[in-house]
Formats: C-alpha cells, structure tokens, sequence
C-alpha cells in the first residue's frame, strides 16, 4: 500500500512516551521542592537580619566568657582608609592588606597599595560583605590590615636572659626593665616603650589582666621602637617583681611621694625595673609594698601629677645620665 503521508516520511513504530505523555520532562514535573524562607534566600533582607542576629549573639557569649590566658589567638584589624595608611607609614606587623573589590581609589589607597608592596605584604581583593564581617561592620572605606598577635616574652623568662647577658658582658649596661601597673591606655604602652629604646631599656613588663597590650595604636605610637624593645607578660605582676628581687634587679616605684627624689638617687647604676602606675590612682598597695624605693620627680607644685609616659621618660633619662657618669 502506497505511502499516503508526506513524500520521504518515515513512520516509526518504536514503543516509548509520546507528546503529551509527561515522560519527555519527568524531572521538571518533579518540581524543585518548597519555597525557602525569607531568611534562607541569600539576597533577601531577612538573610541579612538574621546573619545579624547570630553575630550579636555570638558576640554577647564571648563577652560572657572569661578571658584567655596568655597569647591572643584572633587577629586585630585595623579600619579606615587614613588609620590603614598612617599603620603601614608606622611600620606596625601586617598579616594582610584587604582591599574592597572595585575599590574607589584616591590617593590614601594609592599609598597603602604601594607600601604594602614594598613591605611584600600579601594584598587581598575582598568583597564587601567579607570586610563587614571582619570588621564586626565597622566603617573600613574599603581598607582593612590584618595585625597578628603579638610574641608576648615571658617576664621572667625575659629578666633572667638579661641578667645572664649582662653578668657575661654581652650587655654593658646593667639591666633595665619598665613594668606597667594599671595603665590600660595602648597608646601610652607605646610611648613608654619608645623612651625604653632611647635609653638603652631591656624590655617592658605588663600584666595579663586589665592591662594595654600591643594592639595597632601601641604599635603606631612606639613609631617603629616595638621592633627593638620586647614587651613580656606576668601572669601576676607582684610575683613577678618578687622574682625579679631574687635575681637582684631592685624594684623602684615611681609616685608623687617617694622615699628619695629621682635627682638622689643611687641605685641607677645597678639593676633595675621601674614600676609607674596609672595618671590617677598611681601605684596600687601590693605593688608598693614589693618595692625597694618609691622614687619621686620634683615637679612644679601647681601640677598634682605626670602623665605614666612622661614620668618613665624623665626617669629612664635620668638613670642614663648617671650610668654614663659612672
């Protein structure tokens, strides 16, 4: 029988699904399941209330947690097109340059761009939702440095060295340390440690707790000394004079009404260890009591007090000055 369909036509009598069958598009019959919720969709706003809600918490539970002994294990950030730029001109440790993707540049960012290339600091294009979360969401303009923590010495650790050098004659001067009590301002924890570098200090002792470590703004404000001069923590501050008392190293607290004027005295030229506390309440009781002295600077009587900084300075100056009289 002739062929009544279209000229050249192949009928086909294979079994199988058919137009209309469904079989042709089984998976998409199948459908994608559920509509996620509103705080499941990425781009949605609620994604972003709830990611906002979790860090909060999360937060709120670390402030509640008792604080870690010992080194810090997460990294400091420093923010800010003008405090990243002025971080690198310091020279303060960097980890990383993160850089916001598509970045509007101007001359700040020129700037960090070229210091970080010539420190060979890794640089990082990053995508502003990461920044936000580095950053807690603070205002970072785009710029973000990374500062690992610091190497924190060990105080005794740090005053039995430097004894050691000393009696050996690898060090001719007779050794000097600062410790720091209640002084929690970073930014005079770097002031002190760059008069310690100016005059031939051995290294700074903090205590762990309630205390200015070496954050960025110490780092900034050493203006490059934090490199030359070890900062060392005590786990307890009154031990760790105690010890250092062992060693002979003579402990001298620095307070308005001192044993002995700084202009008389005679224990300069042995070991030391300066003790300055903070602006207002000075030098707590403990830590008085484990002094040798209490050292004072005469100062002008219309002014009650000196700034912790200012008064180690004065004080590490005049110890050199008699040890070069020596």
């Amino acid at each position: 029988m002739a062929n009544k369909g279209r000229p050249g036509a192949i009928r086909k009598n294979k079994k199988g699904p058919s137009v209309g069958t469904g079989g042709h598009g089984r998976k998409a019959l199948e459908g994608k399941g559920p509509t996620p919720k509103a705080e499941d969709r990425v781009y949605h706003k609620a994604y972003r209330a709830k990611q906002l809600a979790e860090r909060s918490a999360a937060k709120r539970q670390g402030a509640q947690r008792p604080a870690a002994r010992g080194r810090r294990t997460t990294d400091e950030v420093v923010t800010g097109r003008n405090s990243v730029v002025e971080a690198l001109r310091a020279g303060v440790p960097v980890k990383a340059l993160h850089v916001a993707v598509r970045i509007d540049m101007d001359d700040r960012v020129r700037e960090s761009l070229k210091l970080a290339a010539e420190r060979g600091i890794p640089v990082m294009e990053t995508h502003k939702q990461e920044l936000d979360r580095m950053t807690d969401d603070a205002v970072h303009q785009g710029l973000v440095l990374q500062i690992p923590p610091y190497d924190y010495a060990d105080a005794l650790e740090l005053a039995e060295e430097t004894v050691a050098k000393w009696k050996k004659g690898h060090i001719a001067n007779a050794p000097l340390l600062v410790a720091l009590d209640g002084i929690t301002d970073p930014r005079n924890l770097g002031a002190i440690i760059r008069s310690v570098s100016a005059f031939s200090g051995h290294g700074v002792v903090v205590p762990e707790r309630r205390a200015a470590g070496m954050t960025a703004s110490a780092w900034k404000t050493s203006a490059g000394a934090a490199v030359r001069v070890p900062v060392a923590r005590a786990a307890n501050l009154n031990s760790a004079l105690k010890a250092f008392k062992e060693l002979g190293i003579y402990v001298l607290g620095l307070d308005g009404d001192g044993d002995v004027a700084l202009p008389a005295l005679e224990l300069a030229t042995e070991p030391v260890c300066l003790v300055v506390g903070s602006e207002g309440k000075g030098l707590s009781r403990l830590v008085r009591e484990n002094c040798d002295q209490i050292v004072s600077i005469p100062i002008d009587s219309a002014m009650e007090s000196l700034n912790a900084s200012m008064a180690v300075g004065i004080s590490l100056y005049e110890v050199s000055r008699k040890r070069a009289a020596q």
